[in-house]
């Protein structure tokens, strides 16, 4: 009421109630949803689509035998982010001071093994 006198308008939606299957397969994270059910065509769309999985959840890093962003799993990756950033720094001051665009490819590949 608040919302209309206000000359705003109010949020409108429907509840929409899914099964454990359905509301399983809706994660964002196609490994976490093709761990459950229709794991063929789970991965099959995801990998038509060209999809990433950023593996933030618990499941999906279990899955892929990573430590789980929680606990020292989390302050691992907190770590990993700040050395990832440090490196880049360090490359960037070598290729200003070499003046050679070879740093390029060391650092995708450190990313890439931080990862």
């Amino acid at each position: 009421e608040r919302l209309i006198e206000d000359g705003k308008k109010p949020a409108e939606g429907q509840p929409v109630l899914l099964g454990i299957t359905k509301a399983s397969l809706q994660t964002p994270s196609f490994i976490s949803a093709a761990s459950f059910q229709e794991t063929t065509r789970v991965l099959t769309e995801a990998a038509v689509a060209g999809k990433t999985d950023m593996l933030q959840g618990l499941k999906e890093n279990v899955i892929v035998g990573r430590l789980i962003p929680a606990g020292t799993g989390g302050t691992m990756s907190q770590i990993r982010r700040i050395a990832t950033s440090r490196d880049e720094l360090i490359i960037d001051e070598r290729r200003k001071a070499s003046g050679v665009e070879v740093a390029e490819p060391m650092l995708t590949d450190m990313v890439n093994a931080a990862q």
